[in-house]
């Protein structure tokens, strides 16, 4: 059965919060062809402007998805201004009750917390706002140092690149271990701490 992947795409979502995790599930459907479909989706059908000016087309709006599989909700600036969007909220909400899945980026914690999902459970985000997650007190525990938290159908991940290891992570929970291991070795992705590639 194909698992159905929906990744929500707003103004002012960090960018590699949402094409990290993209590009791992899609090299997952490039090895094998029926293994997912990964959407793209958007309140409206224009282009979305994220944090840094990439300028992206969703694939379907919120109203045309569907029943998702999995649920990935990217961080950024925008959601400052998406957590009082009570309509987006209560897509989020809806859509979590049948989803095998529900994950966020950085950020994008927030916005699972202020829906409910991730209400009472343990989370994390950005280091940089670790603190304010805590202060809005919706969460069990918001844990710092770590890449990515699961709890229960929830796994919420750091900032930015973490979404990433999250995403291989899942990827061996809905197909197994070594599948997500091909993705990995397929992408190439085996980072070297900060400046620790060879140069001449």
């Amino acid at each position: 059965m194909t698992i159905r992947i929906g990744i929500l795409i707003f103004d002012g979502a960090e960018e590699l919060d949402f094409v990290g995790p993209w590009e791992v599930f899609t090299m997952a459907r490039a090895l094998s062809s029926n293994a997912c479909e990964v959407l793209l989706i958007a309140e409206r059908e224009e282009a979305v402007r994220c944090a840094k000016g990439m300028r992206v087309l969703p694939d379907v709006t919120l109203s045309e998805c569907g029943t998702l599989d999995v649920i990935l909700i990217p961080g950024g600036q925008g959601t400052r201004r998406e957590v009082e969007n009570k309509s987006l909220l209560a897509w989020i909400e809806q859509r979590s009750r049948t989803a095998k899945w529900i994950t966020s980026v950085c950020t994008g914690a927030l916005l699972l917390t202020a829906a409910g999902p991730a209400k009472g459970k343990n989370v994390t985000t950005h280091w940089n706002f670790v603190s304010t997650l805590r202060e809005r007190g919706e969460a069990a525990q918001v844990l710092d140092n770590y890449r990515y938290v699961q709890d229960g159908n929830v796994v919420t991940a750091a900032g930015v690149s973490a979404g990433i290891d999250m995403a291989l992570w899942l990827t061996g929970q809905l197909f197994d271990i070594p599948f997500a291991r091909r993705v990995q070795r397929q992408m190439e992705y085996d980072p070297l701490p900060p400046y620790g590639g060879l140069t001449r």
